[in-house]
């Protein structure tokens, strides 16, 4: 796609393409090959590597930053016909992995991409060397009201909201920032120029209805979180998020045994977004020095 809107000052990265069984998946990669770490962002919705941005300007001078946009979302290919279920970008992130060769991950997921990213964790617990979670879960949804509301928008009312109103970059990514300024008209811009069409919008409502569609893929995923138990772990979590919530955070304090947490108070459901450089620090102290024995979950 067309990538004059662009501000360059906020987005200054080469465009890299893999292509998959549905289309060219745009991703970034930044810090060179001779880096000794290897970090892979996984996105949420209506988010692309963009919301990834102040990491890899901050991180890359030190690690090599993966960021992709899967299939349907930010500058990667808008295919008619494909799925675009979570479990389906879950296996073209793989893909990508395998074709990177990338070794030693840190993945840092947020929203869907914690199902979607640590889906490779569980799979290749040999090969994820840490993980850093953002407001993200990874078990079924289904039975939990605050989520069963969704199902609204699960059929042809949600999919007008999504497709023909774009609900979800235009309303429902403000709604869920508490700091409301650090989404200012240039920043939303892009959030909104990769989904002009309603055919461009058809990944995000996908999102919406497999929240819920998708739970026994995410309680397989869950019943195994065994695999992942033990990878020092960096929760990352804003605590003004009417999604996933301090709720949501112990689930994930009692399922890690080794795992730091960092709560932002003041903070909705896009902490990078809202947080944005004041993350790097901390997310390299992590990757250096781990969780102190004093910040461990009792296993």
């Amino acid at each position: 796609m067309e990538t004059d809107w662009l501000d360059r000052s906020e987005y200054p990265f080469a465009s890299r393409f893999f292509d998959t069984e549905a289309g060219r998946m745009h991703y970034v990669d930044e810090g060179g090959a001779g880096r000794q770490q290897t970090l892979v962002m996984a996105h949420g919705t209506p988010e692309w590597s963009f919301s990834y941005r102040h990491l890899i300007k901050g991180l890359s001078a030190r690690y090599r930053c993966i960021a992709p946009d899967y299939l349907g979302f930010g500058l990667s290919d808008k295919s008619r016909g494909w799925t675009y279920r979570p479990q389906d970008h879950a296996r073209s992130l793989k893909a990508l992995i395998d074709h990177l060769d990338l070794k030693d991950i840190t993945l840092i997921v947020h929203d869907f991409g914690g199902p979607i990213g640590l889906s490779y964790a569980i799979e290749r617990p040999d090969n994820v060397r840490r993980i850093v979670l953002m407001n993200t879960w990874m078990w079924s949804l289904r039975g939990d009201p605050a989520f069963e509301r969704s199902r609204l928008f699960a059929g042809a009312v949600g999919r007008f909201l999504y497709e023909r109103l774009g609900f979800s970059a235009r309303f429902l990514l403000p709604m869920a920032m508490a700091d409301k300024s650090k989404l200012t008209p240039t920043i939303h811009r892009h959030y909104l120029r990769p989904y002009s069409t309603p055919a461009d919008r058809h990944a995000t409502w996908v999102f919406a209805r497999e929240l819920l569609g998708s739970g026994d893929w995410y309680e397989s995923l869950w019943q195994r979180r065994d695999r992942i138990r033990n990878h020092p772990a960096l929760l990352l979590w804003g605590m003004k998020d009417f999604a996933f919530r301090a709720k949501e955070l112990g689930t994930w304090q009692t399922a890690l045994a080794n795992a730091r947490t960092i709560a932002f108070e003041n903070t909705g459901h896009f902490v990078a977004e809202e947080q944005g450089a004041t993350l790097c620090p901390l997310i390299e102290d992590f990757i250096e020095n781990g969780p102190t024995s004093a910040e461990k979950a009792k296993p």
